[in-house]
């Protein structure tokens, strides 16, 4: 797994607010804070749909994912939304529960602070096929170990 660490200027809080300082995010984290940005901006300019980065802010995704599903979108069509919408639930996860990604062979997971990994880009899978819920991914992964 990738451990290497590298520096990021202009980093976030928990609340989405930007820090006064620079902040040391996983090498792993590249990617998938990437793809969590580039979904919440999607959802901000499409739907109209402010992602803040908080817990409550995945009732929305999933309500979203809910609704790509009922449309009957193929998953081909689907695969790369629903890869940043996962993203997005798992740096939630990292700001709410001082997590970091990890990631291995192109597979991405968050990893808390108990030890505990996390997968929410499949949960976000998981979800489309109506079995999952990034909401409760994040309350059991910010829930005490």
């Amino acid at each position: 797994m990738t451990t290497a660490r590298e520096t990021t200027a202009g980093a976030t809080t928990a609340t989405g607010g930007p820090t006064s300082r620079q902040e040391t995010r996983p090498a792993a984290a590249a990617k998938p804070v990437r793809w969590a940005a580039d979904a919440a901006t999607a959802l901000r300019e499409g739907a109209r749909l402010r992602l803040d980065y908080t817990a409550q802010s995945l009732w929305r995704v999933d309500r979203v994912i809910d609704g790509i599903r009922r449309e009957g979108a193929p998953y081909a069509a689907v695969e790369t939304v629903l890869r940043g919408l996962g993203a997005y639930a798992g740096e939630v996860i990292v700001r709410q529960a001082g997590g970091e990604w990890w990631a291995t062979g192109g597979d991405h997971w968050v990893r808390t602070p108990d030890g505990r990994l996390w997968d929410p880009i499949d949960e976000a899978r998981r979800c489309f096929t109506g079995d999952g819920s990034l909401r409760l991914l994040c309350r059991d992964a910010t829930a005490d170990g």
